[in-house]
């Protein structure tokens, strides 16, 4: 799958802002905890390094069609951290 990144006007992609290297997102997005859809045709998904970081990945299918476009990746606060723990343990019971 091709990904591309959003860059900032000094053509870094986005996501060193956050702190976050492109290998992490491959990483988060190749172990995603969850997927929910987000607004305007994107996706949120939440996914796990190899080095145990939580990614909150927000990516879109790319206009072209060839893989998608990641428009940002952040840590996800610790709040909806124990929010996801709590979903994921409810959906093992079930």
């Amino acid at each position: 799958m091709r990904v591309r990144f959003h860059t900032d006007p000094d053509g870094e992609p986005h996501i060193s802002a956050h702190h976050v290297e492109t290998d992490e997102v491959l990483e988060a997005l190749d172990r995603i905890m969850e997927r929910t859809p987000g607004r305007d045709e994107s996706f949120i998904a939440i996914g796990r390094t190899r080095s145990g970081r939580v990614l909150k990945v927000i990516y879109a299918i790319a206009d072209d069609g060839d893989g998608i476009f990641v428009i940002t990746a952040f840590d996800l606060p610790p709040k909806q951290q124990r929010a996801l723990q709590r979903r994921l343990r409810r959906r093992r019971r079930s």
